[in-house]
């Protein structure tokens, strides 16, 4: 009778939260004002299993065992896993769960998951709560409709999912109530990795371990452990939900196909930093509230430059955690803005012709004991172990920029990089003028003596103090950036997971410090050695720097020169993966085996035909069934026009030159239409890889901007009553 009763509480609890969840939708959708903030102290981070809760709650020699692992990578004790699932279960049911799941990140750029109640049958007809160690460590979801790239057959459906215990926990609130989500990796039945959290995990033990070498030779004994941490800026559009839904390109791809520009975009520069609007200040708020309570500490948030173009922020984060909480950060982005009536676009250019979003991923090194590796000091000059540590990364960046470049290709990429907030396609490091004099100083005379200081910048207003001033600028044109002490990636894609760059950053790092160890440990002199490295890598690759613009012409003409890669698309950056160097280079630190890099490529390359794909079928669809009809009945009331004005005796020269216009523009939207259709038809029999993305690539795109020209021409003539959707300036201005 106990176990019924418990039962019956249990399901009455789960009934009661969705309600309450639903009470909670509602009230928000009835706001509509900003109100003061809901969130306490207590508040913060109260749905994240974090360190804090785990001292709390577990025994204390499980804590200790468990800390071991999270820390230090030691492996992880079997012994201990009932002691914390019982403890995360309890913490997870106070907070209304009633579901845990295993969350991971399949090779789709989003997470997965699969929901498993807390109830266990205890075989008399009733139930209890129940949840194990076993249960935590390892799950086996469906591996076969994940992209695996022919490392799984079709008819092999076994995978694993297993605790990351190194990144918390947390309990996400939906419309299905409360549930615990435990992050994990994802690999198949043979052990090879399917997700994008196993190839990091792996970068990062590589780059802890030869950073640890590197800190050795230079007298560093107490550092017991180096992390690469992550801070990602995250850009997005907000449009009014209403307006969404009669876009079907937005619906179907997330991008517009068909928009010519409104009279005001964004060259008045008025958006960026400024005022935000009540109904995106109040959306703001609650994904603030949301994320603080999940333990995301969201720091900046502010207007970016385009029209409805925001960007938000967080705190540094380990990079595994901090790729957990790039996640979770999306899904809060979009889940959020359905409660207010709005729609999230986080496709890398929404719209043609203003500025896209994307996701600076701004990288560091640190030590245990608090010690970042990139940090040059007040004089970096005499700082010899910053100068070599940036030496071997310029020298790992040239090495490697191909690769580089990849982990941020995608088809969204494509439109953006290399125009107006985008950096080039071209890899390149911007320095600055402190560390660049400082390099300059040692190829020149062997020797560095003296940095460039600051000074101070005098405002001209005695009430307002004198400010120092940095010794250097920063460039928002340059891919790979110094920015004081951590590097900028600014090329990876606002729907990208971060993981894929990190990877590379990690690994190609790694490389570049234990190629230095190898050297220096074998030195006679290390000073002298340690110097003439430092030379040597800054000579050989000295070709990567670039202070200058990235957007000029110029840039292109002299990148070509240094012998730097310009590679324009994803189809064209995809083949860095799988070449000797690659492989040579993931298979040393163990990230990445052949077959498994070679599955990501074939990933890749189906990813981005399925998505021109998508999007040639998405302009037919729309320019044939709404488009072209809308066009036609617009032409018949115009020479309807025409007629009567003629009969009148007026003059109709007006009315027959806009039908004319009209219908020439009709013939060659017609025309590109048949054309895009045969192509789309032609590439969906293209050999599957390489060959059909590149017809995808380079003849059905090419044939989609045949069909976007005209159509756009003539939503600029065509009366706005008639045009079948909202307009560019419907979507952002009125939101």
């Amino acid at each position: 009778m106990k176990e019924k009763k418990r039962f019956f509480q249990f399901a009455f609890s789960l009934d009661l939260s969705y309600l309450n969840y639903e009470l909670k939708i509602i009230k928000k959708i009835k706001e509509k004002e900003n109100t003061s903030m809901e969130v306490t102290a207590e508040d913060l981070g109260k749905r994240s299993f974090c360190e804090a809760v785990m001292r709390a709650r577990l025994p204390k020699a499980v804590f200790k065992e468990l800390k071991k692992t999270i820390d230090y990578g030691a492996p992880l004790d079997a012994a201990i896993a009932d002691s914390v699932a019982i403890a995360m279960r309890e913490w997870a049911k106070e907070l209304g769960a009633t579901h845990y799941t295993h969350w991971f990140h399949p090779l789709t750029n989003l997470t997965a998951e699969k929901h498993d109640s807390f109830m266990d049958p205890v075989g008399d007809g009733t139930f209890i709560t129940e949840f194990t160690g076993k249960e935590l460590i390892k799950a086996e979801p469906d591996g076969s409709s994940f992209p695996s790239g022919g490392i799984r057959e079709t008819c092999a459906a076994r995978g694993y999912t297993v605790w990351d215990c190194t990144s918390p926990a947390f309990v996400r609130e939906g419309a299905q109530g409360a549930t615990l989500c435990i992050p994990t990796a994802f690999c198949s039945y043979t052990g090879e990795a399917l997700d994008e959290k196993t190839p990091l995990l792996r970068s990062m033990e590589a780059i802890n371990k030869e950073s640890i070498r590197l800190l050795r030779l230079f007298g560093n004994t107490t550092s017991k452990k180096v992390t690469p941490s992550v801070g990602p800026e995250q850009e997005y559009f907000l449009v009014d939900a209403k307006k969404f839904l009669q876009r079907k390109d937005l619906i179907y791809t997330g991008r517009t196909l068909f928009g010519a520009m409104p009279p005001k975009g964004q060259e008045l520069d008025d958006h960026y930093f400024g005022t935000i609007r009540q109904r995106v200040a109040s959306y703001m708020k609650d994904v603030n509230e949301e994320l603080w309570k999940l333990g995301v500490a969201a720091k900046t948030q502010h207007n970016e430059v385009a029209p409805a173009q925001h960007e938000l922020a967080p705190i540094y984060a380990e990079a595994n955690i901090a790729v957990d909480h790039n996640q979770i950060i999306m899904k809060t982005l979009k889940k959020v803005a359905c409660e207010h009536g709005l729609k999230c676009l986080l496709h890398e250019k929404p719209f043609a012709g203003v500025n896209g979003s994307g996701k600076h991923n701004n990288w560091s090194i640190t030590t245990d004991d608090g010690i970042n590796m990139l940090d040059p000091g007040k004089t970096p000059h005499e700082n010899v172990q910053f100068l070599l540590v940036l030496a071997c990364i310029l020298k790992a960046v040239d090495v490697h920029a191909d690769l580089l470049r990849e982990s941020a290709a995608d088809p969204g990429n494509d439109h953006r990089l290399g125009a107006n907030e985008a950096p080039p396609a071209i890899i390149s490091i911007f320095l600055g003028e402190q560390l660049q004099d400082v390099v300059e100083q040692l190829l020149s005379t062997g020797e560095a003596t003296h940095s460039l200081n600051g000074g101070k910048l005098q405002t001209g207003v005695t009430t307002l103090p004198d400010l120092t001033k940095d010794a250097t600028d920063r460039n928002r044109t340059s891919p790979f950036a110094f920015t004081g002490n951590k590097f900028e990636f600014r090329m990876v894609g606002s729907r990208d997971s971060i993981a894929g760059s990190n990877v590379v950053l990690n690994t190609i790092v790694a490389e570049a410090f234990a190629e230095a160890c190898d050297v220096l440990e074998k030195a006679d002199d290390f000073d002298t050695a340690v110097h003439s490295l430092i030379k040597e890598y800054l000579t050989d690759h000295q070709r990567i720097i670039f202070n200058g613009n990235g957007y000029s012409d110029e840039w292109v003409a002299e990148a070509e020169k240094r012998g730097l890669p310009n590679i324009k698309s994803m189809v064209e950056a995809i083949p860095a993966l799988t070449t000797d160097k690659a492989v040579e280079l993931f298979g040393k630190f163990g990230v990445f085996t052949k077959a498994e890099l070679e599955s990501r490529a074939e990933i890749k390359y189906e990813n981005y035909a399925k998505a021109i794909n998508i999007e040639a079928k998405a302009m037919i669809d729309i320019a044939a069934k709404q488009i072209i009809p809308a066009v036609v009945k617009y032409t018949k009331e115009l020479a309807d026009t025409v007629l009567a004005v003629k009969e009148a005796g007026a003059d109709a020269s007006v009315q027959a030159e806009m039908l004319a216009d009209i219908s020439g523009l009709l013939t060659e939207t017609k025309a590109a239409l048949k054309k895009l259709e045969a192509v789309t038809e032609e590439a969906a029999g293209k050999e599957e890889g390489k060959v059909q993305s590149e017809f995808y690539h380079f003849s059905v795109v090419t044939a989609m901007e045949g069909l976007r020209t005209p159509v756009d021409e003539l939503e600029m003539i065509v009366d706005k009553e008639v045009w079948p959707m909202p307009s560019y300036g419907d979507l952002l201005f009125e939101v």
